[in-house]
């Protein structure tokens, strides 16, 4: 029982820093106008609930951030259940999936963090590489839901005013199917790629302290 209380605590704990380090982010941090941003590694403690604790622990870890995720996004949650958020009627299907696929699905594979603890008898390398493929499984996340959901987004991006030439021959020469998933896969790179060589560096810098990586259970 207080193997179980010290767990809850310590994930709790972790939990509230990852939210702290994104709240810190948002103030000086500019979003991305779709969405998603760039943030003083902040899924990294998530990560490291998933490294100390295991997978199975990590995972459950991550749900709870992901609802954490949908408090702190209830602005856009809520949006996106009115009209014209994704067309001209209430698409209550296309809410609900965006609620699966960004916050859900996209948070709770954090906890896939600690996949190379037993497996990699560095802590470092293992920190670093389970902390790119959690956000990596995010960053997937949110590709398929920006397929899904804002494709439609896929010519305007790639022809506004400031963007690069490449992006006019790309709308010209791509099927709209495949214009859509290269999309997604530009927009959400924009800031999940930064982030993921972000919390790798991280990931290896806080391993030089042995407590941290510490495998409790």
């Amino acid at each position: 029982m207080q193997t179980k209380t010290k767990r809850l605590t310590e994930s709790a704990m972790l939990l509230a820093m990852a939210i702290v380090l994104e709240v810190v982010s948002k103030a000086f941090i500019p979003e991305m106008p779709f969405g998603g941003q760039v943030t003083l590694v902040s899924m990294l403690p998530v990560v490291l609930i998933s490294y100390r604790h295991g997978v199975k622990w990590g995972l459950v870890s991550g749900f709870c951030y992901a609802l954490i995720e949908m408090a702190l996004g209830a602005k856009t949650v809520a949006a996106a259940f009115q009209p014209g958020y994704f067309g001209d009627e209430t698409m209550i299907l296309n809410a609900i999936l965006m609620c699966l696929l960004d916050y859900v699905l996209a948070f709770t594979l954090l906890g896939l963090g600690g996949v190379f603890r037993n497996k990699i008898k560095n802590p470092g390398v293992s920190l670093m590489c389970g902390s790119l493929v959690a956000l990596g499984a995010r960053y997937l996340a949110h590709v398929l839901s920006g397929y899904i959901l804002f494709s439609g987004w896929a010519e305007w991006f790639f022809t506004q005013d400031g963007f690069p030439a490449w992006g006019a021959s790309l709308v010209q020469s791509l099927s709209p199917s495949v214009l859509g998933w290269v999309y997604s896969i530009v927009y959400n790179g924009i800031y999940m790629v930064p982030e993921m060589i972000l919390t790798a560096i991280a990931a290896l810098l806080i391993a030089k302290v042995p407590k941290i990586v510490t495998k409790v259970s």
